[in-house]
């Protein structure tokens, strides 16, 4: 599971202690709200199932991938499934791909979601030689199903914008600069950015 609210909390107040933008911005728009998501194969199919299309879309086709395939919707299942079943369910060619890949990956052995590498760049290059799963999807993952505290999706231009607004830069900054920006935030870099998603659209700021 992901950073609980006690968690969040004590890393934020970590940060502002010795960063005054977070300071403040901590006190105009307080603390964030957990993100959690089930540790596991089905969130990651979910995070598939969801590329690029709205929350409503996917909800939509999940229902339909469990009503056609079961519960959760097994990898053994899926992978045996006929390709224009899955099509008609809403999962599109390039998706089914991501998906299989997902599945045969879990149905070898080779990827144990209950006993990913406790190193986080181990275990995002595992998770990314999941077709269709990049940096951002894993760390994400880590992140909300995990908990890993120190997670820094500097990539995701949300984070890159909540920095914008917490830090008062003059330019949203780049991945690189995000990256470099956070460094001193060791270890509490997770709470850092789901404190930035906090802030990106947020009326107090």
């Amino acid at each position: 599971m992901g950073l609980t609210s006690e968690q969040l909390r004590e890393g934020l107040d970590a940060i502002a202690a010795r960063e005054a933008g977070m300071a403040r911005a901590l006190e105009l728009a307080g603390y964030p709200e957990p993100r959690i998501r089930e540790r596991g194969y089905a969130t990651l199919l979910r995070t598939i199932v969801g590329q690029q299309v709205s929350v409503a879309a996917a909800a939509s086709v999940w229902a339909r991938l469990e009503t056609l395939l079961g519960a959760d919707i097994p990898p053994a299942v899926l992978l045996a499934a006929e390709a224009e079943a899955l099509r008609a369910c809403g999962l599109s060619r390039q998706k089914q791909g991501y998906a299989r890949s997902l599945c045969e990956l879990v149905q070898a052995g080779e990827l144990d979601l209950e006993a990913l590498p406790k190193d986080d760049e181990e275990a995002i290059a595992l998770l990314t030689r999941i077709k269709g799963i990049g940096r951002w999807s894993a760390e994400v993952y880590l992140l909300f199903a995990e908990g890993r505290a120190d997670i820094w999706p500097a990539g995701d231009l949300a984070v890159q914008a909540g920095l914008h607004r917490i830090l008062g830069l003059e330019a949203r900054p780049s991945e690189k600069e995000a990256r470099v920006l956070a460094e001193a935030w060791r270890p509490h870099r997770g709470a850092a950015a789901i404190f930035t998603w906090h802030c990106y659209n947020n009326a107090a700021l």
